[in-house]
């Protein structure tokens, strides 16, 4: 499992009253002020008398350049200080180093003891992080029951992406023995979170009836909350709700709709969809050529009955309309590779 990189500060609230924690809280007001130089006077002190969450929250604003040059040693530095004196943020963090070669040379083994020491003080994104190594083999031994075992502790504590990640082990019967149910029970707690992943797992447990009863309306409601969410998988499934009339009435331009969304962020399956509604004119006008392009796409990424439909329908172009098709593939695959922003419908 690759470990992310922070891309914020996070900084820790002190909880004992005492002058330092005035001190602390002056810091605090200032860096949410974004007052960074004041709040690294007032930590600075603090952390160099040894304040645990000051030496932490100097490792973040040096990590991020917040008041000061940015500098990853020295986030390192005033990180494992904090994290040698237990503070779980800080041991994250520091594993988080290890692992990226930020600031110190990586050392996975180092990430990883770091990454436990925080994970066993219920830390959630070393839980998590942890889980996915022992279940991807990553710089750990592959372990199925460890990855349960850490998965379950984050997903207990409501982080989304454990909760699908847990519900993916039990579908799989990965370390835990094979229940449909407490995937779909899984899938459904991180799904209410809005993560839309979850919500397309969910909407394919109804649609099959695994682990929930089958219905297909729940299905189609689901995959449309993922969709909404520009979850590309998830559109094209609700594009074929719509041209099935599976959960929703029968409306081939709301597949469309979803087709072409799929296809423009570069989907083979949403581009085949599209292609073939295109030939057979279904919810927008016939359109060979078009028909051709959206194939002929979908081929260049490995489909090969797109590329067999798009021979077929090149035995019915003219010359001219065969050069416009080829013309538009190239210009549409362009703007795709160009990302969001660059659509081609």
């Amino acid at each position: 499992m690759r470990i992310h990189r922070i891309t914020a500060a996070v900084l820790l609230l002190l909880t004992a009253t005492s002058a330092l924690a005035a001190d602390f809280d002056a810091g605090m007001q200032a860096y949410e002020q974004g007052d960074y130089a004041a709040a690294m006077r007032q930590f600075q002190p603090l952390a160099a008398d040894g304040l645990a969450s000051a030496q932490y929250n100097l490792g973040i604003m040096y990590a991020n350049g917040h008041g000061v040059e940015q500098d990853a040693g020295k986030a390192v530095t005033w990180l494992r200080k904090a994290a040698e004196q237990g503070l779980a943020a800080a041991q994250y963090n520091l594993a988080v180093r290890y692992a990226n070669g930020e600031g110190i040379d990586r050392d996975v083994g180092q990430a990883v003891h770091w990454l436990r020491k925080a994970a066993a003080q219920d830390d959630v994104p070393a839980q998590f992080t942890l889980g996915l190594m022992y279940a991807n083999g990553r710089n750990v031994e592959q372990d199925d029951e460890q990855a349960v075992h850490w998965l379950r502790k984050a997903a207990e504590q409501g982080a989304p992406a454990a909760q699908l990640n847990l519900g993916l082990m039990y579908a799989a019967g990965r370390g835990v023995p094979e229940d449909q149910s407490q995937a779909a029970t899984w899938f459904r707690k991180a799904a209410e979170q809005g993560l839309p992943a979850a919500q397309d797992n969910l909407a394919f447990m109804y649609a099959n009836g695994r682990g929930v009863s089958q219905d297909d309306e729940q299905a189609a409601d689901w995959y449309r909350k993922a969709a909404d969410r520009r979850h590309v998988p998830a559109q094209v499934k609700l594009g074929a709700m719509y041209a099935r009339g599976r959960g929703v009435p029968k409306d081939p331009g709301q597949a469309v709709f979803w087709f072409q969304r799929a296809a423009a962020a570069g989907n083979p399956d949403g581009q085949f969809n599209l292609a073939v509604h295109y030939a057979k004119g279904e919810g927008l006008s016939k359109d060979p050529v078009r028909a051709y392009v959206w194939f002929d796409i979908a081929a260049a990424q490995g489909d090969e009955e797109a590329g067999r439909n798009r021979n077929e329908i090149r035995k019915s172009l003219t010359a001219e309309q065969l050069a416009e098709a080829r013309k538009l593939s190239g210009e549409f695959a362009e703007r795709i590779a160009g990302g969001p922003g660059h659509a081609a419908e």
